[in-house]
């Protein structure tokens, strides 16, 4: 999107110039979650081994094509999208909130979305009963990369820049915000609502160390310490229902 920004016209970019970057990094983000859900879906690779490969080669990649410098001087009409509100609620809220609620959409009306639950308990068994598995966990991955396009223009709409690397300080945000949100790591379970909840108490937990005075820097350690109490308030709360 910032190539096609700054290629055609720059900080004097027509709004059919910024459409086109929009669609093109959709398309882009579309492009690499398909890569990585084919590979996936018909080699029986890990899940985790292909994310960590596919984010190493588009790292190299953007490092390589800016040289691993930042891309700025963008048109001026795109900033209130980042920094403006509508009706008193910021933009960038409510493009999340958007994401959110086609998420829910999705998994709970659609037939792609239970078919992700399904094959998130037992994918053996939803291939046996005759469903395409590869074909819709190909489907599950592209549309993850098409979020992704969208977290990334949502970022460079808010910094004004682009520069490599700028998503890697969110991911600890996301694995802790879906395990807060009960998405079980093996598959199978997990609502979007309570993700979105999640959110909003991690959200409530940075700003509250913030008025307190702790140093910004602090948050990520307290997260961290955070997701480390849930995980142990949870296997203490198993033992004792199975007690019970």
């Amino acid at each position: 999107m910032a190539w096609v920004l700054t290629t055609y016209g720059g900080p004097d970019a027509p709004i059919w110039v910024f459409i086109a970057g929009c669609m093109a990094a959709i398309l882009v983000g579309a492009m690499a979650g398909y890569i990585m859900g084919a590979v996936i879906s018909y080699t029986n690779a890990h899940p985790i081994l292909v994310s960590l490969a596919m984010m190493i080669f588009l790292r190299g990649l953007g490092e390589f094509l800016t040289r691993g410098k930042d891309i700025s001087g963008f048109p001026e009409y795109i900033q209130p999208l980042g920094h403006g509100s509508l009706l008193g609620i910021p933009v960038p809220l409510l493009i999340m909130l958007a994401a959110f609620l086609c998420c829910y959409i999705f998994l709970a009306h659609s037939r792609l979305g239970l078919i992700t639950y399904l094959m998130g308990s037992n994918i053996e068994a939803v291939r046996y009963s005759g469903i395409h598995t590869r074909r819709s966990l190909t489907w599950v991955y592209t549309l993850s990369g098409v979020l992704c396009a969208v977290a990334g223009i949502v970022m460079m709409l808010r910094f004004n820049s682009v520069r490599v690397g700028h998503g890697e300080s969110y991911l600890l945000i996301t694995v802790l915000a879906c395990f807060l949100g009960g998405v079980d790591p093996f598959g199978g379970f997990g609502r979007v609502v309570s993700v979105l909840l999640s959110l909003v108490i991690l959200q409530a937990l940075s700003s509250g160390l913030n008025l307190i005075g702790v140093n910004q820097h602090f948050s990520t350690a307290a997260w961290g310490l955070f997701l480390i109490a849930v995980m142990i308030f949870r296997w203490c709360w198993t033992r004792f229902k199975r007690r019970v």
